[in-house]
């Protein structure tokens, strides 16, 4: 028996059905966009925020798209993401930008980086659900200690007592929109972290801001701070 036009007819709206249902059941990657401190390049993998990037993106593969920039790219960080909220490649719908699934987080210059990147979004009229601060050293113009009123939730990890230092408290532009999740002080006295393949300048003068750079207490926070923004059946 041989299908009539009428069945392929059928056939055809019902696997368009299944493909748009399966479709509206996938929520859009989670964006992970990280900023690296200092003149860092991008591909210095002996870094914190940097060895994040690569992590997130073997061990989640298609459900995270993490990327990391140095800190003053951050107009092309901007640039990748809108381009990947909008479905033709140029520029997001409305609900595009609702349906956002944005994480920005960034150590030292690129702390303040990804506060100015949020900023960015705020006038997209795109929302950002993390951001988080490492140690962040304010980078001119820009002001990371008040987070603005498109981020739902912020975190911020900080040491005093190195001649590079962040700052202690960051505050919500908007407390009503904002949830500061918590101002950590992290302290290095007694905590040995490794700095191997840093130049001996770094370890000389800024050793406890490298240090919080590379501790794995605070990567494991923020590892499991994005994670909490992955779908539940997704493994973490």
């Amino acid at each position: 028996m041989h299908p009539t036009k009428a069945h392929l007819t059928t056939l055809t709206a019902l696997l368009l059905l299944l493909t748009t249902t399966l479709t509206a059941q996938q929520p859009p990657p989670l964006i992970v966009i990280g900023f690296a401190g200092g003149f860092i390049k991008r591909t210095s993998t002996i870094h914190g925020e940097i060895e994040l990037a690569h992590h997130l993106r073997l061990k989640y593969g298609s459900a995270i798209h993490a990327d990391i920039f140095e800190n003053h790219h951050g107009d092309d960080a901007h640039r990748e993401i809108l381009h990947l909220l909008s479905s033709n490649g140029t520029t997001p719908t409305e609900a595009e930008k609702q349906s956002a699934r944005i994480v920005l987080y960034g150590h030292s210059w690129g702390a303040s980086e990804a506060v100015a990147v949020a900023r960015q979004l705020q006038r997209d009229s795109i929302p950002v659900l993390l951001l988080i601060e490492v140690d962040g050293v304010p980078k001119r113009p820009h002001d990371d200690s008040i987070v603005p009123a498109n981020v739902a939730r912020a975190i911020n990890f900080y040491q005093t007592e190195g001649l590079l230092h962040g700052r202690p408290l960051i505050h919500a532009a908007n407390p009503a929109t904002t949830q500061i999740i918590d101002n950590i002080h992290l302290t290095y006295k007694n905590n040995r972290v490794p700095t191997a393949g840093y130049p001996w300048f770094a370890r000389t003068f800024t050793l406890r801001h490298i240090q919080i750079e590379n501790d794995p207490r605070v990567w494991n926070q923020v590892e499991a701070l994005i994670l909490d923004h992955l779908p539940p059946t997704l493994p973490h």
